[in-house]
């Protein structure tokens, strides 16, 4: 058994960061084509057809910046709490 004491805050906010600006980027495509097969059935494109396609640069960009401060904060907390709890205990096999 090996266990996790402490992660490096930057290290993981910059993970998490990245991570939630890829699902940001997922987010903000589905919402373009929502709105965009929207707009195109029911009237004609406006300026919420435009709206729709900022979602692909502001989503990603929004879930980044909240997945880095989530990421900090929550490996902080999880470098206090390690010291009273004793950390993760994980197995790893290597071969």
């Amino acid at each position: 058994m090996s266990k996790i004491n402490h992660i490096g805050v930057f290290f993981f906010a910059k993970l998490l960061s990245l991570i939630m600006a890829i699902v940001g980027l997922i987010c903000g495509i589905l919402y373009s084509f929502g709105g965009f097969f929207y707009e195109l059935f029911t009237s004609s494109l406006n300026a919420g057809t435009a709206l729709a396609f900022m979602a692909l640069v502001g989503m990603p960009l929004l879930f980044a910046t909240f997945g880095f401060v989530a990421g900090g904060v929550g490996a902080t907390l999880y470098n206090l709490t390690a010291k009273w709890t004793g950390g993760i205990e994980s197995d790893f096999k290597t071969d």
